[in-house]
């Protein structure tokens, strides 16, 4: 049972969301509560001024990709020249390797951006090369810690920033601060905060405390000053303006593509486009590598979906060169359809399994397979998602294993899928409603949208809509009054005339000049005789 709601106490709900308030950027914490802020600064401003060379290292998704962009337009701006890598996924693994280390040897100063925390062993050939390493990163902090000169990680247990949750592009924001006071120049950081915007929504970063702010200053700069990557995406989206769902939904799948496809390089071009021009063709790029990746993951979630025993707790499943760059949607989408948490491995030829997990509901899946570590190749990961590999004849057992420590792994709180905030009658349904949900903008990870459910209702009209006819278009009615609605990918039909539960969101269609209120319908349950 849900609680019935108004306005009042649905405004209650989302105040408590926010127990700070909602700060501004006054409010941001100074770079030096990083521990080692000031001595990578101090790092890297002597090898500005001594003219040493400087590397960056970056990682393939959109948070790497645009902590490294920040880095590129950084040093861009003061006209100092660095190199710039981002290890490409299927060749180099991930972050700082020690495959990688022959091709920056030749570098002074290393500095890596949203990775490194793990990377041991590249750190000690750095070392026995004599080259300093700098790593900024955000990642939880292994049991050991490389050997660097500097570690800006926030989740050190001596570091005093007080925020905990906050990603790489953020740090590599702050660390661009630093050089700017210690170089004693004028830069403008609200655009900076542009490329920050999209890596905090990305990544899935919290949208409270700090985050919301730099979210809410980044995109509001964004649409003011429009750079020719955001311009020439909008152009193609036929959008006026962008606004945190577009980021999530639509410009973060393109910007991913490039590295779960081919390589990342294409997407910090398109980020760094200096003119319109260039921006459009390095669009166009990346919008065939999100084509292919849409074709290849419904091709890998239909085989997988074949393939998971659904009686299962824990989805497991694998197949021979299934495509490493897209195995992690296909375990949220798999996950998704059968609402438990699911693994998605690809077999290479040396009989390795490689892939990735994503959880479900309140499994802390992080927890779980840590549990089963002894038959495990390499792993990482949070609570929500983990990367992991293993030896093909240890795959039975693993998979029995999880099965046995899935009760231990469930936690008190909610996950991503139990955001219904109480049950919504069709007559609290209003533009008052719209406006309060607004005043909570934006939404995403630790600030969801309001999901609501309604009783009773009966369908008047359901219609098949879109090119194959994979959505559907809704007219509801409750109690006399009748509420528009869609929803969108489903194989579902119904019949006209049915009494049903939904669980949906409301959000604002316009249209033609014209504003109307809709439902955004998640799912459609037979109301109980």
């Amino acid at each position: 049972m849900y609680p019935a709601l108004t306005l009042q106490a649905l405004e209650e709900l989302l105040k408590r969301r926010f127990e700070e308030g909602f700060l501004s950027l006054k409010d941001l914490p100074q770079p030096s509560a990083f521990k080692d802020m000031q001595k990578a600064t101090d790092r890297i401003v002597h090898a500005i001024r001594h003219q040493e060379k400087i590397t960056i290292v970056g990682d393939y998704d959109v948070d790497g990709v645009t902590s490294t962009t920040l880095m590129k337009l950084f040093f861009d701006e003061i006209d100092y020249p660095v190199e710039w890598i981002i290890p490409n996924r299927f060749r180099d693994g991930y972050g700082l390797s020690a495959a990688i280390i022959p091709r920056i040897e030749e570098s002074d100063l290393i500095v890596t951006v949203d990775n490194g925390i793990s990377a041991v062993g590249a750190a000690a050939l750095c070392k026995a090369k004599g080259i300093d390493l700098i790593i900024t990163d955000h990642h939880l902090l292994p049991p050991q810690i490389p050997d660097a000169y500097a570690i800006i990680d926030q989740k050190q247990p001596e570091c005093t920033f007080p925020y905990s949750d906050v990603c790489g592009a953020q740090i590599a924001w702050y660390l661009i601060a630093s050089l700017k006071n210690a170089l004693e120049i004028k830069i403008n950081m609200i655009a900076y905060l542009e490329l920050v915007a999209i890596a905090i929504i990305a990544d899935m970063m919290p949208l409270q405390h700090i985050n919301r702010t730099m979210v809410q200053a980044g995109i509001k700069a964004l649409n003011a000053h429009q750079r020719p990557c955001i311009k020439a995406f909008l152009e193609h989206s036929g959008k006026a303006e962008l606004n945190a769902e577009d980021i999530a939904y639509f410009l973060a799948p393109l910007i991913n593509s490039a590295g779960r496809m081919d390589d990342a390089s294409h997407a910090v071009a398109f980020l760094a486009s200096t003119n319109i021009y260039d921006a459009r063709v390095r669009l166009e790029r990346l919008i065939a590598f999100n084509t292919l990746r849409k074709e290849t993951e419904a091709d890998l979630t239909a085989k997988a979906l074949a393939q998971v025993d659904s009686e299962d707790q824990v989805l497991v499943a694998y197949g021979e060169d299934w495509h490493e760059g897209v195995v992690g949607i296909v375990a949220a989408r798999v996950a998704h359809r059968h609402e438990k948490p699911c693994i998605i491995l690809s077999q290479n030829k040396e009989g390795i399994l490689k892939g990735s997990g994503r959880s479900f509901g309140n499994c802390d899946l992080f927890r779980l397979v840590e549990e089963s570590r002894g038959y495990l190749e390499k792993f990482g990961g949070h609570q929500a998602a983990i990367g992991l590999s293993l030896k093909l004849d240890a795959f039975e057992d693993f998979r029995s294993e999880l099965q046995l420590h899935y009760p231990q792994s469930l936690t008190d709180e909610t996950g991503s899928n139990g955001e219904i905030v109480g049950e919504l009658d069709f007559k609290e349904i209003t533009f008052e409603l719209t406006a309060l949900l607004k005043r909570y903008e934006p939404y995403g990870q630790g600030n969801p949208v309001p999901k609501f459910i309604a009783a009773d209702v009966t369908i008047l009209q359901a219609d098949p809509m879109g090119k194959n006819g994979e959505h559907l278009r809704f007219a509801f009615t409750q109690k006399g009054i009748v509420m528009q609605g869609v929803q969108f990918k489903t194989e579902e039909r119904y019949e006209a005339g049915s009494v049903v539960d939904l669980i949906f969101t409301v959000n604002e269609n316009h249209f033609r000049g014209n504003t109307t209120l809709q439902l955004m319908v998640e799912k459609i349950i037979p109301a109980k005789p």
